[in-house]
């Protein structure tokens, strides 16, 4: 599952990429920065997610997950890949505006999808804490 979520926010990002560029040929230096603040940021998680562990521990594993544990995750990861795609969702209707040159419309846009990624980042967080033992 934690595959499909990074593939899933890697076309996101992607996506994000193409909207800057769009911004880049359109010469709208304003939304270039908040953008490019947005694609940092989802390569932060993009990273945890790829880094972070699978949860399952192997017969001679030293750090064991137990199967109240392995629910959470599975819960935080549902969670992760129903933010994940509607992310991607709203960096495509992004780049559809921005694709037709609705410059104006798409400054709110921004912070929706900065909030989506911090949600998703929080979320990712919660996921970890339960891996380390840490009480959630």
């Amino acid at each position: 599952m934690r595959d499909y979520i990074y593939r899933v926010l890697k076309e996101s990002r992607d996506n994000l990429m193409g909207c800057f560029q769009l911004l880049n040929n359109a010469g709208v230096p304003e939304l270039m920065e908040p953008t490019n603040q947005l694609i940092a940021k989802l390569d932060r998680v993009l990273e945890k997610v790829n880094r972070a562990s699978y949860g399952y521990a192997g017969f001679f594993d030293s750090v064991r997950i137990e199967a109240p544990a392995l629910d959470q995750m599975v819960t935080y990861d549902t969670q992760m890949l129903e933010t994940a795609r509607k992310l991607g969702d709203s960096i495509s209707s992004f780049k559809a505006q921005l694709s037709q040159g609705k410059f104006e419309e798409t400054r709110n846009m921004e912070s929706g999808l900065e909030n989506s990624i911090s949600q998703l980042e929080a979320t990712f967080d919660k996921r970890k804490s339960v891996i380390e033992g840490v009480a959630v």
